[in-house]
């Protein structure tokens, strides 16, 4: 199975009416952890992010509900049930990635906004908020492949492995995005979907 990548665009708040729908197709222990986010409108795009997994499971395999999700260790989620199912997930303000794969992979998509130069000299040694972003992708989608946690990374990148794989893809204007995987494949498809006036588009 190639890399199965969906990208949307979230450019307006969700109704009461969008939350509740979402909310009922999460398995209980992602609907308690969402809950216990205090401000709602924090919950818009981690909850857009499993309700696109969702949607992409139902998709790939005909799954109608997602399975029991579990944490490593080191807090990587994953599928105890279908192990050769994986999955990853990244959400950052207006956007969300998710991505499918059979073998472990780590996605990442951030929206490009203001950074001191000290920041991103010490983090990164650039001088342009592009060149930052694609630096921090780059870094979260590996931590976030190897299970080793984003700390590992965000001080001192250590080169590519043998047999590790990094590339960028396009989203959105205004955001970074990228994939880690352990395959020469890259991804079949990128699904880009908005959410403007109405859900249609991803409901």
């Amino acid at each position: 199975m190639s890399i199965e990548l969906w990208a949307v665009r979230l450019e307006r708040p969700l109704t009461a009416e969008e939350t509740e729908a979402m909310m009922s197709l999460l398995p209980p222990e992602r609907r308690e952890r969402l809950l216990r986010v205090r401000q709602e409108e924090r919950r818009r795009e981690p909850l857009c992010a499993y309700f696109i997994l969702r949607q992409a499971l139902e998709e790939q395999y005909g799954w109608r509900q997602l399975p029991e999700i579990a944490l490593t260790n080191r807090g990587k989620p994953y599928f105890p049930q279908h192990p050769e199912v994986q999955f990853n997930l990244s959400h950052t303000a207006g956007a969300v990635l998710v991505g499918l794969a059979d073998e472990p992979l780590g996605v990442d998509i951030e929206h490009i906004r203001p950074v001191s130069q000290r920041a991103m000299r010490r983090l990164a040694d650039v001088d342009t908020r592009e060149d930052f972003f694609r630096s921090w992708v780059r870094r979260e989608a590996r931590a976030k492949r190897s299970g080793d946690g984003v700390g590992t990374m965000m001080r001192d990148e250590t080169p590519l492995r043998y047999g590790e794989v990094y590339y960028e893809i396009e989203t959105f204007p205004g955001y970074a995005a990228g994939v880690a995987s352990g395959s020469a494949e890259r991804s079949g498809t990128v699904r880009r979907l908005v959410l403007s006036e109405t859900a249609e588009d991803i409901l």
